[in-house]
């Protein structure tokens, strides 16, 4: 039997329509039809006004729900960070490992495996952000386990055979050949914690490189006679680029500036999420560093930014009320634009025929209210997230 989801706002390809029905059949949204024209024999969910929109698919999360997938690369903690984040309208993430050991990054793409193979609600794959990266723009990553790329890493980056693996690297620790090497087995490459210029970048999105990981943090500015990363960045329309928009990691009037200079569809959300988001927790441990948590955000002993305490919805607020941008757009930037640089953007991030059901459900005050995966209800989730 079909489920039909009425009486809410649907977010179709052209904006928020009124008096729409979402019907489910399986996994997938099987039709989207004027609720007159809802089947007879279909259940019916009515959304009593609510808001609903493609589910949220955040490329980065480093932890939730007090897990960090570098403490625990096991399937185990990637279905635990899954189960936060649901709470906040993500549908789709990719456990996300920070510079380690080889023998961890081995086994963290193995984690990412084993939870797809097991069908862990919303895992798409993997996201190795280092040990290739550069110490000069190291951020929070351990200075001791950053190196050049090789053979054996590019083996280890190329292993998993099922889902999407994201590398994020610095070009200039790894080179064109490496970098054509990933991109032809496959991998999604995005430039990050680089000092490269901006002819290295350049080089390196001829090779294949596809993505900019948190634009502007811990990558070489734009100067006035050298672009760096961020120029490459804003003005090459191949490139992708991930944004955590909490007010901590870049100025919004940066980031304002940035989305003026490109297509808005080239931009994402992303949270950069630590074990904190999903928990009651004011600190944590990474890599032997002691983090703290206060005022919406993750600091070093030193005051470094260390990840974010964002979750997916607060990033979608944010993005409305420190950008400017509207729902439509947020929308996207949180689901359809970050779908589509995985690869999936003919399955997942819109509401339409022939697409994953993968939903949302947001209050007036854009906050979770319910959430499907795979037409999957996680509603006990979303209300928890609605009233925490």
């Amino acid at each position: 039997m079909a489920l039909a989801l009425i009486n809410g706002r649907v977010m179709t390809d052209a904006g928020l329509v009124d008096g729409l029905a979402v019907l489910i059949a399986g996994d997938r949204i099987a039709a989207v039809v004027p609720t007159g024209d809802v089947p007879v024999g279909a259940a019916r969910r009515d959304l009593a006004g609510g808001l609903l929109l493609p589910g949220f698919i955040d490329i980065q999360v480093n932890g939730g729900g007090g897990v960090l997938f570098n403490d625990s690369p096991t399937a185990q903690a990637i279905a635990a960070i899954g189960a936060a984040h649901r709470r906040f309208g993500v549908t789709g993430f990719l456990p996300t490992l920070i510079s380690d050991t080889l023998p961890t990054v081995r086994a963290a793409m193995a984690a990412a495996a084993e939870a797809m193979v097991s069908g862990t609600p919303g895992v798409l794959g993997v996201h190795i952000e280092g040990p290739f990266l550069n110490v000069e723009r190291k951020g929070i990553h351990e200075a001791g386990q950053l190196r050049r790329m090789d053979g054996e890493g590019l083996e280890i980056l190329t292993s998993l055979k099922a889902g999407r693996t994201v590398v994020t690297l610095a070009p200039e620790m790894a080179g064109a050949g490496h970098i054509s090497a990933l991109a032809a087995a496959g991998v999604i490459v995005s430039a990050g914690h680089t000092n490269a210029t901006y002819s290295e970048v350049i080089e390196a999105l001829d090779s294949g490189l596809t993505g900019f990981t948190h634009l502007f943090n811990a990558m070489s500015p734009i100067a006035p006679r050298a672009p760096g990363t961020v120029g490459a960045a804003l003005s090459d329309p191949r490139a992708w680029c991930g944004i955590i928009v909490d007010g901590r990691h870049v100025d919004p009037v940066v980031l304002k500036i940035a989305m003026a200079c490109r297509s808005h569809d080239r931009f994402m959300l992303i949270t950069d999420a630590m074990p904190c988001v999903g928990a009651d927790c004011a600190s944590f441990t990474l890599q032997g560093k002691f983090i703290t948590v206060r005022d919406g955000a993750c600091f070093d002993e030193n005051g470094a930014l260390a990840g974010s305490d964002l979750d997916m919805a607060g990033a979608l607020r944010n993005a409305i009320s420190m950008l400017g941008i509207d729902l439509a757009d947020a929308s996207a930037m949180a689901s359809g634009n970050p779908a589509r640089f995985l690869g999936l953007g003919e399955e997942l991030g819109r509401i339409a025929p022939g697409y994953r059901a993968d939903l949302v459900l947001l209050d007036g005050s854009l906050h979770v209210q319910e959430t499907w995966i795979g037409g999957a209800d996680t509603s006990a989730g979303g209300r928890q997230a609605a009233s925490a």
